[in-house]
């Protein structure tokens, strides 16, 4: 009876409307393939004794003061605003030569004028054949990072293959979408190999999904292209390769305020097509 009163005095439990965590959930049509964020949504059976596997909230009551903003709207497109301004800063860069695939991107975390932190690490392994550079906000960052690497992970355990990085990317793509427009500020860049071919696809929070040569994203990205335009060949020797990039970084962090400190640099190849591809961290230097 507590809960009762709390959810709603003026109703029954009996005829208490209850509201998914979900959004975009449609309780009348679940699917067993269909994962939102960890929370399953498996169709009735006598397994579960028809107890669906996902969490439900109380709505809350009408009556709100005026001072105070609901915990929970019920329009899933409003966006709460920030109170202040993030100024978003970053150089990152990936490109495919022939030995393979390079990332590379500063270390600075930085929020508005401040150095937030001088050794983050931007690239992050996902899996064995994958790196992902990021840019913009670094707690959305690291969240979607973490939501696919346990996709991509899921994904081999049930189908027994590795999810080949077109898909990765297009189911990040497909999960960002309903963001758009909202504060989330994600740019990832996907940087591996699939079977003999390499690949580099950038995707970014408003769900859009770009596949090319090179990337460079940030703040920074403008002077580390003009390093990269002038020097960039397919023909390219590793060592060349590990250099352009360093130097590109290391340029963009001269011009721009909010890059900086070190320079953290992948190098994606595939030994043998039937053994483990091999992530190779070739330097973290001091610029």
């Amino acid at each position: 009876m507590a809960l009762e009163d709390i959810c709603s005095s003026g109703k029954t439990a009996g005829s208490q409307k209850w509201y998914s965590t979900s959004p975009l959930e449609d309780l009348s049509d679940c699917m067993t393939d269909y994962y939102n964020f960890g929370l399953r949504r498996p169709k009735t059976s006598k397994r579960n004794n028809g107890v669906p596997l996902q969490f439900f909230l109380p709505t809350l009551p009408v009556s709100t003061p005026s001072n105070h903003r609901p915990l929970l709207s019920s329009s899933p497109s409003e966006t709460v605003h920030r109170p202040f301004r993030l100024a978003h800063g970053t150089t990152t860069l990936g490109f495919i030569f022939q030995g393979g695939v390079i990332a590379a991107a500063d270390t600075r975390a930085s929020a508005g004028g401040l150095v937030a932190c001088p050794a983050v690490h931007k690239i992050t392994p996902i899996h064995s054949h994958l790196v992902v550079t990021s840019s913009g906000s670094g707690a959305d960052c690291m969240l979607w990072e973490r939501i696919l690497t346990r996709e991509i992970r899921l994904y081999q355990l049930r189908h027994r293959r590795r999810l080949p990085i077109h898909g990765a990317a297009k189911l990040l793509s497909f999960m960002l979408h309903p963001f758009k427009g909202t504060n989330v500020c994600v740019a990832l860049t996907l940087c591996g190999w699939d079977k003999e071919a390499s690949n580099l696809i950038y995707v970014c929070s408003d769900g859009a999904r770009l596949q090319g040569d090179v990337f460079s994203v940030g703040s920074g990205s403008p002077y580390a292209y003009g390093i990269l335009d002038r020097g960039l060949k397919d023909s390219l020797s590793k060592d060349e390769a590990v250099s352009l990039a360093r130097e590109a970084v290391f340029r963009a962090t001269h011009r721009d305020a909010y890059s900086g400190n070190n320079v953290d640099l992948y190098h994606i190849t595939l030994i043998n097509i039937s053994t483990r591809p091999r992530r190779k961290l070739l330097a973290h230097q001091t610029l």
